[in-house]
């Protein structure tokens, strides 16, 4: 099959699985994916879905609107998982605390209780990354009241999740940079608003959606993509990309014919975006055995925008040659990066002791379209053809040689976990 054809492919799943929306669990967006991909999974894999159902804590969003001091309404984002705002809303001050970096924290500790704290959004996909659910929880620790984030695109607000699992937190939703700028300090003091959330929060339900394609042995690989987004766009490059070329390459091994000494294991997860809670459970619930089967998770989240292609190999030092020589062979370039971040469904895998690393685009480039991620512009025009057609071949080629790699290699790639 020629290049444009297997690109022309790649995308029509990507349109695809945009056509349902943003993706947000617990929406209809996100039951239109799951359909699309037990659907086509089958197809490209040849074998049934095995569905796996999730109960989780579940969350919706009601009504958002932040106040300025004026009384103007302005657009503001709920985080995913925020407890609600008291009946008629939170009045407070704002302190910014900038990028929200401990050294802020400390530095204003006196002035935070009773206040709300703005902090801002930062290029995920980077070394040195602080998460907003690690602001958040110090502004909690810290005593603010309420905590908003200002988003790195113009003319958008911001989504993600809060962390919060369950009971205690504050209110907490994303702004516009615009937004952001009318609530420096001044002067006179600090700026007031006020911040009106509503939610609703009940038992749910979700699914993750596997496809295991058999080997000679019992062990596995797993090639995994989180199919669930949020609702400011639509979630095109985190991870409508991932979940694409994962598909894609499943039907590529398929059409080889030969069976492999190891079983390709396809995971597509779903409340990915909340605190990876999918892959989470998933892993949980595995015992001894069946996580010494699973000789390496890839796992393939946010591509296809930027000629650029990194592997966070989560610790494990043998990954990297074995990567970087796939990537030599077959003329791409390829970037690792050792220290372990949690930043998506690989590090459950990692943290368990099972060789893992995320494919991503645009890591450590602050001009690249990965700033746009969990904003407004997260669209489908954002991928280009050609750089999914290259990453879709570099994870065939990975996944491959994983597949057949030596006993010995699966053991060192192990073995070499750096702490």
């Amino acid at each position: 099959m020629s290049a444009s054809s297997s690109a022309s492919r790649v995308m029509r799943d990507l349109y695809a699985l945009c056509d349902c929306g943003g993706r947000l669990s617990g929406t209809p967006g996100e039951a239109l994916a799951a359909a699309f991909i037990m659907e086509a999974g089958a197809a490209a894999a040849g074998v049934p879905p095995i569905v796996h159902t999730v109960d989780y804590a579940g969350w919706e969003p009601l009504a958002a609107r932040l106040f300025m001091a004026d009384g103007e309404a302005v657009p503001c984002h709920p985080l995913v998982r925020t407890v609600p705002t008291p009946a008629g809303g939170l009045d407070a001050e704002v302190i910014d605390l900038g990028r929200g970096t401990e050294e802020e924290f400390e530095a204003h500790r006196a002035e935070i209780p009773g206040r709300i704290v703005l902090v801002r959004h930062e290029l995920m996909f980077a070394p040195g990354t602080i998460h907003r659910r690690v602001k958040y929880e110090r502004a909690r620790a810290a005593g603010a009241i309420g905590f908003l984030i200002s988003g790195p695109s113009a003319g958008s607000l911001v989504a993600g999740s809060s962390g919060r699992e369950a009971g205690e937190g504050i209110p907490a939703a994303g702004i516009s940079p615009e937004t952001a700028a009318r609530l420096r300090r001044r002067s006179g003091g600090y700026p007031r608003v006020r911040l009106a959330i509503e939610t609703r929060e009940m038992p749910a339900q979700t699914r993750n959606i596997f496809f295991d394609m058999p080997g000679e042995t019992e062990e596995w690989v797993v090639l995994s993509a989180h199919y669930d987004g949020h609702s400011l766009a639509e979630s095109a490059m985190d991870n409508a990309s991932g979940v694409a070329i994962a598909l894609e390459t499943a039907r590529r091994l398929r059409a080889g014919g030969k069976p492999a000494r190891r079983g390709l294991r396809l995971a597509f997860f779903s409340i990915e975006e909340w605190a990876l809670t999918g892959s989470a459970l998933y892993v949980a619930g595995l015992d001894e055995a069946e996580r010494a089967a699973i000789a390496l998770n890839v796992n393939i989240d946010s591509v296809g925008f930027d000629h650029t292609l990194t592997a966070l190999v989560s610790g494990y030092a043998a990954l990297e040659p074995f990567l970087l020589g796939i990537a030599e062979r077959e003329n791409i370039g390829l970037r690792t990066y050792r220290p372990f971040q949690r930043n998506s469904d690989h590090a459950n895998f990692a943290a368990a002791g099972i060789p893992a690393f995320r494919l991503v685009g645009g890591f450590d480039d602050a001009n690249a379209p990965a700033r746009h991620v969990l904003t407004a512009f997260d669209t489908r025009d954002r991928l280009d053809p050609a750089h999914m057609e290259k990453a879709a071949g570099l994870v065939t080629s990975i996944v491959a040689a994983a597949l057949d790699a030596p006993d010995e290699q699966a053991r060192l790639w192990r073995s070499s976990r750096e702490s």
